[in-house]
């Protein structure tokens, strides 16, 4: 397995193809992955609807995209209260681990306010940068790498297996949104560096 870093320095092609999702099954690969069980299976309601949409997103930014589903509401404020808008918004290209509101409602009582503080920029800067990798890494090329480093400047695991994906602890469970500067993949839970544990 190679690195997202020496991936990317031995290729300048990304291969959209099919992504395993759960056992056996697999969406479409594109942007718009159809809302049938084969992908709303291992998604949440609000991730569905997503999968569901049917609005090319390849000529919006990063944030607008996320801006413009409701899904990732406490991503988008997190993004803006930590100054990142016109960095994500930008040439890139990057590719963006989105937890949904869902994934966020999994930490502990209080951390997302707590995060969401003037005074606790940085650290929410530094959980947010974990979450973006400076580069864009299709489902086909994530699948080929055990790891990948990130804006923050630490290294996340990549699993890939039958039951799908994994990125550290969190499971992705929608991939392949293309971005006029990158792409996203949905995971399920916020990743936290291990500084900011």
């Amino acid at each position: 397995m190679k690195s997202l870093f020496c991936f990317f320095a031995a290729t300048a092609v990304t291969i959209a193809a099919p992504f395993v999702v759960t056992a056996g099954e697999s969406c479409s690969g594109s942007t718009t992955c159809q809302a049938s069980a084969t992908c709303s299976e291992t998604a949440t309601a609000s991730v569905a609807t997503l999968v569901a949409t049917e609005v090319s997103t390849k000529d919006q930014s990063i944030v607008e995209v996320a801006a413009g589903n409701e899904a990732f509401s406490t991503l988008v404020a997190a993004v803006k209260a930590a100054g990142l808008v016109e960095t994500l918004s930008g040439e890139g290209p990057f590719t963006v681990l989105a937890p949904t509101n869902d994934a966020f409602a999994k930490l502990p009582k209080g951390t997302v306010e707590d995060l969401l503080k003037p005074e606790n920029k940085d650290k929410l800067v530094a959980i947010l940068t974990y979450h973006v990798i400076p580069a864009k890494a299709m489902a086909a090329d994530v699948v080929k790498l055990d790891e990948a480093k990130t804006v923050q400047g630490q290294m996340v695991k990549i699993e890939a297996g039958s039951e799908g994906v994994k990125v550290n602890n969190a499971k992705v469970v929608k991939t392949d949104i293309e971005c006029k500067n990158g792409v996203i993949h949905v995971i399920d839970t916020v990743l936290l560096p291990p500084t900011a544990k």
